[in-house]
């Protein structure tokens, strides 16, 4: 049977179509915010998706973004603030604890859902092109629900003991959504380089457990920056999540010291670390369909 001849119309329009070549770029490779941008509701299905399996045939459902705080907040007020001694600038130990357990626990999620990402989606990266940035953004995104969650909490908290201990929401809680920004951008950081690795090495996801345990002790959570000896301070702000815990606690609470260099010197240390892992991302990323 002879082939069909095509119509002038149907070549015209053939013709028109744009065709897009999609070939592995070399060297390092650049930012397209504007592929971003068109695949905007790729991100917002990604991240849809992620919170319906993290809460389907939950027992407790969301109430667990709250009661792993507010447990953590309990431990920590019974051994770090009365067994210990911790001190806590002149606050109430748990309103202390909790204020900063928030923004670490949305980087610890944030960090551990991101370095997973890419092995977690490998069938879809083998099938169908889209930015593979998205991923990771994705899984950072899941950890905004329980951050406001327990965000409420908070409020309720320094309610409750502002009754007893006069302490209030402080002037500058317009500030907290720039801390929980930072903290996201920290995770995401780590996240573009762990991600990466980890589809060539599995045994990254071992390492990130240890890495936050280890992280955890050099952040301010149980302890105040006070304690710290100020010849350390510039050193130990080089930790991004020094200067957003700090950040944070004085955004909501007021009591404790307003952000300064040690503060600037984390904002700086976060913007370092989220674009150099954004360019190793996506220098890696051309290789992931065919080693994953």
């Amino acid at each position: 049977m002879p082939a069909p001849i095509a119509s002038p119309r149907t070549a015209a329009a053939a013709a028109v179509l744009p065709i897009q070549v999609i070939a592995p770029a070399r060297g390092w490779v650049p930012i397209r915010m504007r592929e971003l941008w068109e695949y905007r509701e790729l991100l917002y299905f990604l991240v849809w998706r992620e919170v319906k399996i993290r809460y389907k045939q939950a027992v407790l459902g969301v109430a667990w973004a709250v009661l792993q705080p507010f447990l953590t907040m309990v431990i920590f007020s019974v051994v770090f603030g009365r067994f210990a001694n911790m001190p806590s600038d002149g606050l109430p130990y748990p309103v202390f604890a909790y204020c900063a357990l928030l923004p670490w626990q949305l980087f610890t999620f944030s960090l551990t859902e991101s370095s997973n990402s890419v092995v977690a989606n490998q069938r879809l990266i083998t099938k169908v092109y889209f930015p593979r940035v998205m991923m990771p953004i994705a899984a950072v995104g899941v950890g905004l629900l329980d951050f406001v969650i327990s965000f409420v909490v908070l409020l309720c908290l320094i309610g409750f003991y502002g009754a007893y201990y006069g302490i209030s929401v402080g002037a500058g809680v317009w500030t907290v959504p720039l801390w929980a920004l930072l903290a996201m951008m920290t995770a995401l950081g780590v996240g573009f380089w762990l991600s990466a690795l980890n589809v060539k090495y599995r045994d990254i996801r071992y390492t990130v457990p240890f890495l936050a345990q280890l992280w955890f002790f050099a952040t301010p959570v149980v302890y105040p920056t006070s304690i710290v000896p100020e010849q350390w301070r510039l050193l130990f702000a080089l930790n991004p999540m020094v200067g957003v815990v700090d950040g944070f606690r004085w955004a909501l609470l007021g009591k404790t010291n307003a952000p300064d260099a040690t503060v600037a010197i984390s904002i700086g240390a976060v913007c370092v670390m989220f674009v150099a892992g954004l360019f190793y991302f996506r220098r890696m990323e051309r290789t992931f369909a065919d080693v994953i």
